[in-house]
């Protein structure tokens, strides 16, 4: 139907005669029993759930509203708050029928001497929708009911009104939906259906996913990698295992290469561990040495980085105080001057008044760019597709982007709008690229430390510049890092690797959300503050990231190993690492690595290009250690990368701005940053 307001898509369910009781005490009035339509429709990457009344189409005045705690059913009616804040021209406009049902703020409507709400026309005004992805649970009726009811709970704890079927049974919604989610019986109330159940989604076969399961994977990994890995693997382990396999027994074990065949299929250019692939060396076991300790130390002080600016307020020592930053982080008050600079939104040698400068020019240019996109009028986004698109996927993201964080919690903070204009403000800065899923777990810590709108989106663009290729349509930037994360893990610990393979993991598929958004899913939030802030250093080598994977990996080996975990127990537990990994003790283990590798004399020369090993001059920083690991010569083939030599931590663990330099032959070579 192309009615205005309808949403559109694929229709997957369909039953009319869904009722919201509206009033339950008073059965002979007509108002109390509102019939509707029940739909659930594929729209591109998203599945929604979509009631509305039989004779309504969808506009801003009939997005509903209820409490966090309604119980029972209760009138649902417009917040005033969130029609200021959001704006008229928003609600009033077509896009609004895409916003996410959490987007909105809750009220019970009044009633007077208990009569109902009158509305226009005299019908209640209702209708709702809300994402799959969005849904917790769902409770079902009691047993001798004339009739069967579901109520949804959403991720947030809202719960909706609930919906009767007067004609017909729950059950083919029911069906429907676990096409799409695992639903399982909670443990304290056989009633609730919870969403993602682990125990039972070990056994849920991608056939029972999408109709056309391998085609399908396929296509939305093209389309959606954010989707297709960040939401769907940490829900069902096993859907690339199934799909891959079919039904037939005889295909049910297949080799590595066949498993890496089918992500290349899936992700064009992607070749991993594969010995006839042109340009990778064969890595052979090599004795790496001894992996020395490392320990890290005190963030950097207001009063160190104050006494390491001149009276122009330049910073003095510049790779000094990169090398303090690397070796202990930041203090949280010093984030907001410091991450300027760590992300290029600052020059290192800038005055204090050229940086002043630059802000009111750079202000002037973020608000020249959000004039753009405010100043559209809906009849010309009717006619742009790819702003209308960027703007639905900005909106659900941003309200679901750390909305446990007090920060961006609530329904009506400040923080959420920022977080909106911001991304729709990007879109603008580099259309072609405009926004994909993921970017707004970039931007988030970085407005809770700027605190500002215009600081936190220079920043995010500098950020953005690093990122660009992992959110590029070709995903260039995730397949060099799969092939480059695979090389080094197999030099760590090969026997490691070729476990992963014999269970079809050797692509290490399972770290793509790591890569994507730089572990933001994996630490807490004030974790990844300082996880950043030390990446963004750029030392002790190029491609850090990586080895902090390695370091992941190498920690978790053991109980891979020795519980003997398959492909859809590694993908779960893998999964289940998020929030429960040591950030202190991760950057320990990866610079040790770095460390190691760098006294390696035969590493071999696609480790080198990753790390970017070189021949040059040899600075090498102290590492705590325990001993003098200042002087590190290793032999390497020669490099592109280039760099000064870095300062270093004298002995005593004391810091040093004056760099130490050993010169070296030109068969030696040593860490750079990138």
């Amino acid at each position: 139907m192309a009615a205005a307001g309808v949403v559109s898509g694929k229709i997957i369910y369909e039953q009319e005669g869904v009722y919201i009781h509206s009033s339950c005490g008073k059965t002979n009035d007509q108002d109390s029993l509102i019939s509707g339509i029940l739909r659930v429709l594929e729209k591109d990457a998203e599945v929604i759930v979509d009631w509305r009344p039989l004779d309504d189409a969808l506009d801003s005045s009939s997005i509903l509203y209820a409490r966090k705690d309604s119980s029972s059913v209760v009138e649902w009616t417009q917040a005033p708050k969130e029609r200021g804040h959001r704006g008229s021209e928003h609600l009033n406009s077509y896009e609004a029928e895409w916003d996410m049902v959490n987007t909105v703020s809750f009220k019970r409507k009044p009633h007077t001497n208990g009569d109902a709400p009158s509305h226009r026309n005299g019908k209640s005004k209702w209708s709702f929708l809300f994402s799959l992805t969005d849904l917790k649970s769902i409770k079902q009726n009691k047993e001798g009911m004339g009739w069967s009811y579901l109520v949804f709970c959403l991720k947030d704890d809202v719960v909706l009104p609930a919906l009767h079927f007067h004609q017909g049974d729950s059950k083919l919604l029911i069906e429907s939906l676990e096409k799409y989610v695992v639903l399982c019986e909670s443990p304290q109330d056989k009633r609730t259906l919870l969403v993602n159940c682990q125990n039972k989604s070990l056994s849920q076969s991608f056939e029972n996913l999408l109709d056309e399961p391998a085609y399908g994977l396929i296509q939305k990994i093209k389309k959606d990698p954010y989707t297709a890995t960040m939401i769907g693997f940490s829900k069902v382990t096993n859907y690339i295992f199934d799909s891959l396999r079919g039904s037939d027994p005889s295909t049910h074990q297949r080799p590595p290469s066949e498993m890496a065949d089918f992500l290349s299929d899936a992700i064009s250019g992607l070749k991993i561990n594969q010995q006839e692939e042109p340009g990778f060396e064969v890595i052979t076991r090599i004795d790496l040495g001894e992996r020395p300790v490392v320990q890290r130390k005190e963030p950097v002080s207001l009063e160190e980085w104050t006494k390491n600016i001149d009276s122009e307020g330049r910073i003095l020592n510049v790779d000094s105080m990169k090398q303090m930053i690397f070796r202990g982080g930041l203090s949280h008050a010093l984030r907001k001057q410091a991450w300027k600079f760590l992300l290029g939104y600052f020059p290192w040698d800038s005055t204090k008044e050229e940086r002043t400068q630059l802000q009111k020019q750079k202000t002037d240019e973020y608000f020249r760019m959000k004039l753009q996109w405010k100043s559209v009028s809906q009849e010309q986004e009717k006619r742009n597709s790819r702003l209308r698109d960027y703007r639905s996927l900005i909106e659900k993201d941003v309200n679901r982007t750390d909305r446990t964080n007090k920060f961006y919690e609530g329904q009506d903070n400040p923080g959420l709008i920022l977080l909106h204009d911001i991304l729709m403000t990007y879109c603008m800065y580099d259309f072609d690229l405009g926004y994909v899923q993921g970017m707004s777990d970039l931007l988030s810590p970085l407005l809770y430390v700027m605190e500002n709108e215009v600081d936190a989106f220079w920043c995010f663009a500098s950020y953005m510049d690093q990122m660009h290729q992992n959110f590029e349509e070709q995903m260039q930037g995730m397949k060099t890092q799969l092939i480059q994360l695979s090389t080094l893990l197999r030099l760590l610990d090969s026997g490691f690797c070729s476990y992963l393979e014999s269970q079809d993991s050797g692509y290490l598929y399972f770290c793509f959300r790591w890569l994507l958004i730089r572990f933001k899913r994996e630490f807490s939030f004030l974790d990844i503050l300082r996880l950043w802030e030390v990446m963004w250093t750029e030392l002790p080598c190029k491609n850090f990231h990586l080895l902090l994977c390695c370091a992941i990996l190498e920690s978790e080996k053991q109980q891979i190993m020795e519980k003997h975990y398959g492909f859809n127990e590694i993908l779960k537990h893998i999964n289940e690492l998020s929030m429960k990994i040591d950030v202190e003790d991760i950057l320990c283990k990866a610079e040790a690595i770095s460390l190691q590798m760098v006294k390696c004399k035969e590493l071999p020369q696609a480790v080198c290009e990753i790390l970017g090993l070189q021949d040059s001059e040899v600075t090498t920083p102290d590492s705590d250690v325990g001993e003098d690991e200042n002087v590190v010569m290793t032999p390497c083939p020669t490099s592109a990368f280039q760099s000064n030599a870095l300062p270093t931590l004298s002995a005593s663990g004391s810091r040093d701005d004056s760099p130490t330099q050993i010169p070296v032959s030109s068969d030696v070579c040593r860490l750079t940053p990138a």
